[in-house]
């Protein structure tokens, strides 16, 4: 089934206590796309870049099964830029250097033959260019995910609330459930939210796993203790671009279904972490993942 994901592909430098890199691909959309099409023959995108982001890059997620015609690259300017420091116990970290570039004016443009996507996948932009997106389709996907950061709490507020009456599940970590519902307990928090549109709910903690809530129901996934955390950077997004990949080569979005795709996204973030950037994300093969699945099976089992 087709999936269409709209976000950030970006330039990021990154420090850990395991090394640092210079200019490295990122971005929202980059991390959820290249994840996604590991279940996937095709993922579209719909993103900006400048005239500096490299043809090899776009070559590199093109060979991934990335479709880059809704890719807009936009002449004499440069793409969005990211650096950050992550502190020894890689749960927080230092932006260094933000450079909106081509996300100051961007307009999210839907090219004809993405128009019959039956999946969409919002990575975290604007709230207004969210909205955009969902008005520049023909038609209503199956399926609405959308992901946000509690900066649009702090600064579009009512544009969040808007675009949470478009979109079906609403993909957040739980310091950002907590300032949206301003709710400690994370199970009030949940319906508040839910009650503001979306019918279903991911509350992602991190090291901790993730929470999976719609109606009355209630899903935990835990995280896989790993030996070593090599680099954090895009976590988030390959878990929900793994998320939604699975809902979309199953063509399933019961509860039941989405339960098993957030185990399979977890386990495409589990994979993200264990190298620098993206890296990690073209060496996974299909037997690494079942692998690896059954170890969250073993896990939780009992």
């Amino acid at each position: 089934m087709s999936l269409l994901s709209i976000g950030t592909v970006a330039f990021d430098a990154l420090e850990t206590p395991y090394g640092k890199t210079d200019k490295i691909i990122g971005g929202s959309c980059t991390y959820i796309a290249l994840s996604a099409a590991f279940f996937l023959p095709k993922v579209n995108v719909v993103a900006v870049v400048g005239d500096d982001f490299p043809q090899e890059y776009m070559d590199t997620l093109t060979s991934r099964g990335i479709n880059l015609d809704g890719l807009q690259i936009k002449k004499g300017e440069k793409s969005f830029f990211w650096a950050g420091k992550y502190h020894n116990n890689m749960n927080s970290r230092d932006t260094l250097v933000t450079e909106l570039n081509v996300l100051v004016d961007f307009k999210p443009a839907i090219p004809a033959a993405y128009q019959d996507c039956e999946y969409l996948m919002l990575g975290n932009l604007t709230p207004q260019v969210q909205i955009e997106a969902i008005q520049g389709l023909n038609k209503r996907p199956k399926l609405v995910v959308m992901d946000t950061m509690n900066f649009w709490m702090d600064v579009a507020m009512d544009d969040l609330k808007r675009v949470l009456t478009m979109v079906d599940v609403l993909c957040i970590n739980d310091e950002e459930a907590r300032q949206l519902s301003e709710q400690y307990s994370l199970r009030t928090a949940a319906k508040m939210i839910m009650a503001m549109g979306p019918k279903t709910l991911i509350i992602k903690k991190g090291e901790h796993g993730a929470l999976l809530f719609q109606a009355d129901r209630m899903f935990y996934c835990p995280a896989l203790p790993l030996e070593e955390v090599f680099d954090p950077t895009g976590a988030g997004d390959t878990f929900v671009g793994g998320f939604i990949g699975y809902l979309a080569k199953t063509d399933d979005i019961s509860f039941e279904n989405m339960r098993r795709a957030i185990v399979h996204g977890s386990a495409m973030a589990s994979f993200c972490v264990e190298k620098f950037g993206t890296e990690r994300l073209f060496e996974i093969t299909e037997a690494d993942l079942a692998s690896r699945v059954n170890e969250f099976r073993e896990l939780a089992s009992f």
